[in-house]
């Protein structure tokens, strides 16, 4: 790269990735040894592309740097984990104001926090001056067992990984101007992409998967109607954060935990080992009741029968 501001910044955000970054400079990036294992042992190649944008994911004053970098990637990651895949590359497009030209090595330290564990390197992206900071961020994964949101089937069970609710809390509470609790804003701001979870979920054969990234609710809609099931939910059942009551949880948008749906057999398999594998709890939610063309969901045991759920998105990227 040669000499100008623009080259400057990347040159800054290379030397917080450090090795994790590999071949970065040329117009794209080529994925010789990726695209070589993927001929020779099977495996499919999963992609997939998420923005974080100031103004619709977060306001500045909610996150530090670190945790906007650290954040936008654990949502891309979530989509090749709700795969059941492992991830391979990373690329990031910044579009950066002049106002946030200082942060961009935070940004870029929190990007390389979350990439590192998962073994991925950085391989490329783009950066562009704009008005509105965004970090858009493609994944690159594969695997063996690709899962779909669209294979649930009639006597599934229905599965949940983590806790719920902290995320919806946490904005709730900062649109009041009030400091969320710790586990909220840990969860709303540390998102943990669960790459080793979907991967075991994918070899245990669970025949739907997806991330719960628009509220368990609106999540599980898209699942049944993707799959043309109707589901069961459970209120009781529902894994809730501290201080989050079930209503609250199943509208809980941003979550990054996976909803599931497996067979009796292969379900009771996972939630008896589970804890040997993970320290994220599994629990069962729900079963798939029978087949319907547009899908549907019923939530039963609800504290209140007369409490209205909102099946809507979480977080809406397009209402003001």
């Amino acid at each position: 790269m040669g000499p100008g501001n623009e080259f400057d910044m990347v040159r800054l955000m290379m030397a917080q990735w450090g090795a994790l970054a590999v071949d970065i400079g040329d117009d794209a990036a080529v994925l010789r040894a990726l695209s070589r294992e993927i001929v020779a042992t099977g495996r499919e190649l999963i992609v997939s592309t998420d923005a974080c944008v100031e103004g619709t994911h977060f306001l500045r004053g909610w996150l530090t740097p670190h945790e906007i970098g650290a954040r936008a990637v654990a949502a891309a990651l979530s989509d090749l984990a709700a795969m059941g895949a492992r991830a391979d590359a990373v690329l990031f497009a910044f579009v950066v104001p002049d106002l946030w030209r200082a942060s961009l090595v935070d940004i870029a330290d929190g990007t390389a926090q979350v990439v590192r564990p998962t073994g991925a390197k950085i391989v490329g992206g783009n950066l562009s001056h704009g008005r509105t900071f965004s970090l858009t961020t493609t994944v690159i994964g594969s695997t063996l067992h690709a899962v779909a949101r669209r294979g649930a089937q009639t006597g599934d069970r229905l599965l949940v990984t983590g806790s719920l609710g902290g995320p919806g809390q946490a904005v709730a509470a900062l649109y009041a101007g009030h400091e969320p609790a710790a586990w909220a804003r840990g969860r709303f701001a540390s998102p943990v992409p669960r790459l080793r979870e979907g991967m075991a979920l994918a070899l245990a054969g669970v025949h739907a998967m997806l991330d719960i990234s628009d509220g368990l609710a609106a999540d599980a809609r898209h699942l049944a109607a993707a799959s043309g099931v109707r589901l069961r939910i459970d209120a009781a059942c529902i894994p809730i954060g501290p201080q989050v009551d079930v209503v609250a949880a199943l509208q809980s948008g941003e979550e990054y935990e996976l909803l599931i749906a497996a067979s009796v057999t292969v379900a009771t398999q996972l939630c008896e080992r589970w804890r040997e594998q993970f320290d994220v709890s599994l629990t069962d939610v729900g079963e798939v009741v029978g087949v319907q063309s547009e899908g549907a969901v019923e939530i039963v045991g609800l504290p209140d029968p007369d409490v209205r759920v909102e099946f809507i998105v979480g977080h809406d990227h397009f209402t003001e």
